[in-house]
């Protein structure tokens, strides 16, 4: 399973880069439980999911910083 392309966070709009930080972080805390109840299958999902979460809050970082220098 290959990770997600960085590119693909860079498309999104503002408002669908902060849905899938939420849904993101929702799938992090539900592997979290499967984990600590046994039922989780794949652990190599918690690495993609790590991954991914990194991935968003790295350009919404990025259009912060750019969106202050504008204002200055």
């Amino acid at each position: 399973m290959p990770f997600p392309k960085i590119s693909e966070a860079r498309d999104l709009s503002d408002e669908q880069l902060v849905q899938e930080i939420v849904a993101t972080k929702k799938q992090l805390f539900d592997l979290r439980l499967q984990q600590a109840t046994k039922q989780l299958e794949k652990p190599a999902k918690f690495k993609h999911a790590r991954h991914r979460l990194a991935q968003l809050l790295t350009v919404e970082g990025e259009r912060q910083r750019a969106a202050n220098q504008d204002s200055e």
